[in-house]
């Protein structure tokens, strides 16, 4: 397949706090070296796009030497946390804004759908706004005409086309402003976290539209989300973004497990040092670890095999009520997979909190393979919010590998729901 996409040394520089270059003193500068031949000065200076940070300079670089090329039917996963450069990538992808630097080489027909609905006007219909939107997309009148039927039959908002935009709701906007961009047939479709607001039924059609773009027409999609399972159905490739820089390309299923492994590192390090946990604190799980059969400690878990997950404690002050403790396991698109809880299993925890640690043993894990995070909870009597001791999500990342859980020399499939039974001791 030839590359219809091409991006070269992408990258983007703004102004903090400010509306454009900032200063006349600035903008005459940078004139002064254009006219001597000079490279823009401000190039050289510039701190790293992270939000979470103080800013110690004036310029910031929202993306920094980004390059990759997309071949034409592929469906591209832009993926990251929020911040990291994945909406300026694709509004400097659509043309809407330049590059400070690098180009971006493409063929055929953009379409974009960064702000599904821009370009609606409140005040005319739906059906106005089909005309009004297409020709903003680039279609013709005559194109539009001849496929406005099926826009707002994709739309699902038949009852309302003749209504004003401004009565509807934002989720059929989305719908509307979706289905008028993916019957423009572009080349190149550039969707940013549509479907973050449409209803199921809509994201099941919108996904079902991309993927018929995509394979039955040759089309190309660059798709950004948070929902990763959206990502790994419907995206052939994926790229991560952290802080600007692209830090990882290759197959949709890797870069979702880049992403989600190297997102979660500063959070697995150190449990006592994390700030988003609740409770009264009396107790807090100061660390977990997992154990194979070999009573080893490991970094991975083999499906099917001996898993010992050990909680540690650290007592602050005692609680003499009944404790209750439970923990959660779930994959990485956020779906519950099990749930072990110490009443339920007519365990008395308190005495193995006292001694530092508590073992949860099971002796075939019935999970598998994937990456699961766990979510843990320590009450007194009961496990509602207001008797909470320590409570923490995302505490630990349990990397289960693919095995021959049948023992018939064939390793199992990813990812299945399941019942684990264990043991405490």
């Amino acid at each position: 397949m030839s590359i219809i996409l091409k991006a070269e040394n992408i990258s983007k520089q703004y102004r903090l706090g400010t509306v454009g270059t900032g200063t006349l003193g600035h903008d005459i500068n940078r004139w002064w070296h254009t006219v001597r031949g000079k490279e823009n000065p401000y190039l050289q200076v510039g701190g790293v796009s992270n939000r979470a940070s103080k800013a110690n300079e004036d310029y910031v670089w929202a993306l920094r030497d980004i390059n990759f090329e997309v071949k034409q039917g592929e469906v591209l996963g832009i993926i990251g946390k929020n911040g990291a450069g994945k909406s300026t990538l694709l509004k400097i992808l659509s043309r809407v804004t330049a590059p400070t630097t690098g180009s971006i080489k493409t063929k055929g027909r953009i379409a974009s759908l960064l702000e599904v609905g821009t370009g609606f006007h409140p005040e005319l219909t739906g059906r106005e706004n089909i005309y009004l939107n297409g020709a903003i997309l680039g279609m013709t009148k005559p194109e539009i005409k001849s496929k406005i039927d099926e826009i707002i039959d994709f739309s699902g908002c038949e009852m309302y086309i003749d209504t004003p935009v401004k009565r509807y709701s934002s989720g059929m906007r989305v719908r509307l402003g979706f289905a008028v961009a993916a019957h423009l047939e572009p080349e190149i479709l550039v969707v940013d976290e549509v479907l973050a607001v449409g209803d199921a039924e809509f994201q099941k059609k919108a996904i079902g539209k991309m993927q018929d773009l995509s394979t039955g027409e040759g089309g190309t999609v660059l798709f950004v989300s948070h929902n990763m399972a959206s990502v790994k159905s419907l995206c052939t490739r994926g790229v991560v973004l952290e802080n600007g820089y692209n830090v990882f390309e290759g197959k949709a299923e890797e870069a979702v497990n880049f992403y989600l492994k190297s997102s979660d590192k500063s959070e697995e390090a150190d449990l006592l040092s994390r700030k988003d946990r609740t409770g009264n604190g009396k107790i807090l799980v100061s660390n977990i670890e997992i154990f194979g059969g070999s009573k080893l400690k490991l970094d991975s878990v083999i499906s099917g095999e001996f898993l010992r997950l050990r909680f540690y404690f650290e007592v602050h002050e005692e609680v003499n009520e009944k404790l209750i403790f439970g923990f959660s396991m779930r994959d990485q698109n956020e779906e519950l997979k099990a749930m072990v809880v110490t009443d339920e299993m007519g365990i008395d925890v308190n005495d193995l909190i006292k001694r530092g640690y508590i073992d949860f043993s099971f002796k075939n894990l019935i999970l598998r393979g994937g990456l699961y995070n766990i979510q843990f909870t320590l009450s007194k009597t009961n496990t509602n919010k207001e008797n909470h001791i320590d409570y923490m999500e995302k505490a630990f990342y349990l990397n289960v590998l693919q095995g021959d859980f049948y023992h018939i020399g064939r390793l199992n499939r990813a990812y299945t729901a399941a019942i684990i039974p264990c043991f405490v001791d």
